[in-house]
């Protein structure tokens, strides 16, 4: 398995090798790279007009996150998935979401309300759109936007950090039919417990809603077999 095109790092930010460690991680990430991708350094080089230094510098940051598996003397590839670290990817983000959605839904101010309004109702317009992409977009501001309002710094690096399996094997569901919609529907549900600041609907509805994710998960080691660790 060769490499797709990956983004251009013109416009991205930070040190050249944390530019083509953006771009490798969103072609990862976004499933564009999906597991067992060999990754050739000298094909993502001339993509990017850049040297091999930076490209080794961006694969050991990607390695250290578990994104690729580095083989000495032999090849880079995407990682697998394995269900042992999804499970555990969704037992950490269950509980950083639940305690964060008991904090906003006690504290937050009417600005916050507004903006998590905003954001579920691109999502409905998004899902009617049929632009999956943008509501997955959207649906990744939502659960951003509860992590910083916490008012806690490092939230959302956590979480991210800890989502990483979730997020490549959630590329592969989302175009399941009808499970925009019903995702849009548990947003809607944690937004009316955060508007009436009712701590338990909120964290009831927030489990619910992570949890969804592992059933929805565990038929891909059927259909896409190939993307599994043996």
């Amino acid at each position: 398995m060769t490499e797709s095109s990956l983004n251009k790092i013109q416009n991205l930010s930070g040190s050249l090798s944390q530019r083509v460690y953006q771009s490798l991680r969103e072609a990862i990430l976004s499933m564009q790279y999906p597991p067992g991708t060999v990754i050739r350094k000298g094909a993502i080089c001339e993509q990017l007009g850049v040297s091999r230094s930076p490209v080794a510098e961006a694969l050991a940051k990607l390695s250290a996150e578990g994104l690729v598996d580095v083989i000495p003397q032999s090849a880079t590839k995407v990682s697998c998935f394995s269900m042992d670290e999804i499970r555990e990817a969704s037992f950490l983000r269950q509980a950083l979401e639940v305690a964060a959605v008991e904090k906003v839904t006690l504290e937050r101010s009417d600005e916050q309300l507004a903006a998590l309004t905003r954001n579920v109702r691109m999502q409905a317009l998004l899902v009617e759109d049929k632009d999956f992409v943008g509501f997955y977009q959207a649906d990744e501001e939502f659960h951003t936007l509860l992590m910083n309002f916490t008012g806690f710094n490092g939230v959302s690096q956590v979480l991210d950090s800890v989502s990483l399996h979730l997020v490549r094997a959630r590329m592969l569901i989302l175009p399941e039919e009808g499970r925009p919609a019903e995702a849009v529907k548990e947003h809607q549900a944690i937004l009316a417990a955060i508007k009436e600041q009712d701590v338990d609907a909120a964290r009831e509805a927030m489990k619910y809603h992570i949890g969804q994710l592992i059933p929805r998960i565990l038929p891909l080691e059927e259909s896409h077999a190939e993307y599994f660790k043996m």
